[in-house]
């Protein structure tokens, strides 16, 4: 973006300029946002164009009809509240905190470009494929989305400041495992706003819960726009008002509620699994992991790898094109059952596996073999594990206060939970005429591993038989 004089001097460049490249566009969540030139110059690529490509919600949208929404949007509307994040702090304490254009603009940026590197299939392509055929490897899409912007703007020659584009990438790393040191000391507040990993609250998450509440018919009583609006940085942290305390509450219950309720719902978690296997299957010829490490080759990879292997005559994907075959065909791995690990032995369980299935079957009649058996561990939590996220929450009494605290769990209200993580073991048959005997050997399991029986759900084939005599 910069302008050079006749004498080659550079002149820094103006982020508050409006250029003929700005342009308004309309988002079904946030009305209309304002985009502006330099943002432009990064999705106006083919590999930030590539998100259109890729559904927030993976195979979701097979049960929710209405989630057909992609990753495009989620990261149009990220850029968007965060910077309007930066713009009410600078309206609020601009004086004392010292934010400038390139602040917003840095910002912006990050809540940009933050899932550029986002895989196929919502999470599961690096959390449920890559394990299986990248053993041992530690790749995440943040770490991508790195990689895939030093590749847009060494591609597209793209003018950004150095300084800039090194506290972008730290930004988008902020809150994962492989976060980077920071070039900066100054203005810590603004690496929390895009992706937190002090206490959870981002607009990341503002965008996605509001995005895909809307998206699958639910109703969201969070509004992220009340925390925007009375938020304040107090000793280079975000904190907020103590009266706020319970909307806070409602952002993690309501992504909680959506883990539950959408992103782990059983039919979801059976498609996903059948995914898993065919992507598994395809590998091999198709070589999708080798992908992962180069960007000039990762961006050409998005949900459409599902129909290439659908519509191959190739023999070498002839088993992963049937499974996808089935999911069309509603002819999915049939739920068995599910059970709740013990909140006392959660810290120590480990995950179920087919094996542990298979070994607990009865002798006698069919002989179970670890193929016939998908297992789905699922966690959820209000986003800090087993503990309340509001002990990591700072606030402030009123806004002539400079004094931050922390609210313990006994003055906030006894209807909050008891416990804040759930693990749910999902066990399914891969073959119809098996369901019986897989939930058998899963009742057996529990029995061995926790000491009781716990059949929360009916098997099908039971199920049929008390639909058929009432």
């Amino acid at each position: 973006m910069g302008a050079y004089c006749n004498d080659a001097v550079s002149i820094p460049p103006r982020y508050d300029v409006v250029s003929s490249r700005d342009k308004h566009v309309h988002d079904n969540v946030h009305g209309n946002i304002f985009i502006d030139s330099l943002s432009l110059k990064f999705i106006d690529t083919e590999q930030f164009q590539r998100l259109r490509e890729l559904k927030q919600l993976g195979f979701t949208h097979l049960v929710y009809p209405g989630a057909v929404h992609s990753r495009f949007e989620h990261s149009l509307g990220v850029y968007w509240i965060a910077g309007q994040s930066v713009e009410k702090l600078n309206s609020y304490q601009g004086m004392e905190l010292g934010i400038d254009k390139f602040d917003m603009q840095t910002v912006k940026l990050a809540g940009l470009l933050h899932d550029v590197g986002h895989g196929p299939f919502s999470h599961l392509f690096e959390r449920e494929f890559l394990p299986q055929v990248n053993s041992g490897s530690h790749w995440s899409h943040e770490q991508m989305s790195v990689k895939m912007v030093d590749y847009i703007v060494e591609e597209h020659n793209i003018d950004i400041e150095s300084q800039m584009l090194t506290r972008v990438k730290e930004m988008i790393l902020a809150s994962s495992e492989f976060s980077l040191p920071r070039s900066s000391s100054e203005k810590s507040f603004l690496y929390d706003i895009v992706a937190n990993g002090r206490n959870g609250i981002d607009v990341d998450k503002f965008d996605y819960i509001a995005r895909d509440c809307r998206a699958c018919g639910l109703g969201c009583n969070f509004e992220f726009q009340r925390l925007m609006e009375t938020m304040r940085v107090l000793d280079d942290e975000i904190c907020y008002r103590a009266k706020d305390y319970l909307t806070i509450h409602k952002l993690f219950a309501t992504r909680a509620d959506l883990y539950r309720t959408v992103y782990t719902h059983p039919k979801v978690k059976a498609m996903e699994l059948m995914v898993v296997d065919a992507l598994v299957q395809a590998n091999d010829f198709l070589q999708i992991s080798d992908t992962i490490q180069d960007p000039a080759e990762y961006w050409k990879l998005d949900d459409s790898i599902i129909k290439t292997i659908e519509t191959s005559p190739l023999e070498e994907l002839k088993e992963a094109r049937e499974l996808i075959l089935r999911i069309r065909r509603r002819n999915l791995y049939q739920f068995c059952n599910e059970y709740a690990v013990p909140r006392d032995i959660m810290d120590n369980v480990k995950k179920v596996t087919p094996q542990d299935i298979v070994c607990s079957q009865k002798n006698g009649g069919v002989m179970l073999k670890e193929e016939d058996v998908a297992v789905s561990n699922v966690k959820i939590d209000l986003t800090r594990g087993k503990h309340n996220p509001l002990e990591s929450i700072h606030f402030f009494k009123d806004y002539e206060s400079d004094e931050k605290f922390t609210i313990p769990d006994e003055r906030i209200s006894h209807l909050l939970p008891a416990s804040y993580q759930d693990m749910i073991v999902r066990v399914y048959s891969k073959k119809p005429e098996l369901v019986e005997k897989i939930s058998e050997a899963f009742e057996n399991y529990q029995l061995k591993t926790y000491g009781i029986k716990a059949q929360v759900h009916s098997t099908p084939k039971k199920k049929r038989r008390y639909d058929s005599c009432i």
